[in-house]
């Protein structure tokens, strides 16, 4: 599994013969969107009522729910307490056999409850809000990671050139974990180089 950032929440995520693409971001954000052919869109926040977009040749998931494409399932559960008659948050779980992703999109509060801790299972990578507000601060995002205990941690939604809303840098994310390899510009995990008794931070520069 090959993974890519583009800014924000928006990632490229490949798996065998499969591209995906997580939150897109919106114009007004001050992030260029990305150029890149993708089969699966995922969206971890919509609006209500939710609204698919008219993608010709693309698999859109939105929301909670059991979702396979090919070899990938896909599973979503909504963060009930952070939603709202106006829109809906959603983690996702990508599993192509081999490793697991959580994806934990736009959670802003502490903690995800026995429920969700018990639906995302044993999970080999996840990506995780890095710069803080008006997502989970740096304390409790580090926190929740040792709880799930994941062997790769990915941040997002951090400051980067460019980016118009107010944000934390990575520098605080990473000191909770206490470094982080450089940054690079995508990651290639394959189950055989992952200890499960550890766990490292990979800082993705934007492309």
């Amino acid at each position: 599994m090959t993974i890519s950032w583009y800014g924000e929440n928006c990632f490229k995520i490949q798996s065998g013969q499969l591209t995906l693409m997580t939150d897109p971001p919106s114009p007004s954000s001050g992030i260029k969107q990305p150029r890149f052919r993708y089969d699966i869109l995922i969206r971890t926040l919509t609006a209500v009522p939710v609204e698919r977009p008219r993608e010709e040749d693309a698999f859109v998931i939105i929301g909670p729910g059991e979702y396979q494409i090919q070899r990938l399932i896909i599973r979503g559960a909504a963060l009930e307490s952070e939603s709202s008659n106006t829109f809906l948050k959603t983690i996702y779980l990508i599993d192509d056999g081999n490793l697991r992703l959580c994806l934990l999109g736009h959670i802003s509060e502490k903690g995800l409850g026995p429920k969700l801790i018990e639906f995302l299972g044993e999970v080999d990578a996840i990506i995780v809000p890095g710069g803080g507000k008006p997502f989970i601060n740096q304390e409790d995002a580090a926190e929740l990671i040792n709880q799930i205990e994941p062997s790769i941690v990915i941040p997002s939604c951090f400051k980067i050139p460019g980016l118009k809303r107010t944000s934390d840098d990575a520098k605080r994310f990473v000191k909770e974990f206490g470094s982080a390899a450089a940054p690079v510009e995508k990651i290639t995990i394959k189950k055989k180089d992952l200890d499960p008794e550890e766990t490292n931070v990979i800082l993705l520069t934007p492309n």
